[in-house]
């Protein structure tokens, strides 16, 4: 699973590079938190990864947005995207302080990541009217 968030987090084919930023992100949540990492980490992943997603169908002319369950794979993937996304747009100074940030307000239930888990399954909820048009 870190081999895989490390594999996203890597921009043109550095991986030392990613690696680094990820074991700097770890070593500030330890310190910070005084906690296991890799607990914080995996917690956070649990916190902002989607149940439901809303995917747009266009029936009779009109485009709906339904919601569906999302496969456990693509949970997986969308929650570690998610941090990763958000980590970059923060303001912190190195990538490695703002991937801890984003992980450690992830693990509390706030942060930008956790927002969007919110509004997605908001957006679901809003949208269950539609759940027949399901394919």
């Amino acid at each position: 699973m870190v081999t895989k968030f490390v594999n996203n987090l890597m921009l043109d084919g550095k991986k030392n590079v990613a690696y680094q930023v990820f074991y700097e992100a770890m070593a500030r949540v330890e310190e910070k938190t005084q906690e296991s990492s890799l607990e914080v980490w995996r917690k956070a992943i649990e916190n902002i990864t989607p149940q439901v997603e809303v995917r747009s169908r266009r029936v009779g002319g009109a485009t709906f947005q339904i919601p569906t369950p999302v496969r456990d794979s693509r949970k997986l993937s969308m929650a570690m995207k998610w941090l990763i996304l958000f980590s970059r747009k923060r303001n912190e100074k190195s990538m490695g302080e703002r991937l801890a940030n984003e992980i450690m307000a992830a693990a509390r239930q706030e942060g930008a990541a956790y927002k969007k888990k919110e509004d997605t399954h908001r957006m679901a909820e809003a949208n269950k009217a539609f759940s027949h048009f399901r394919f």
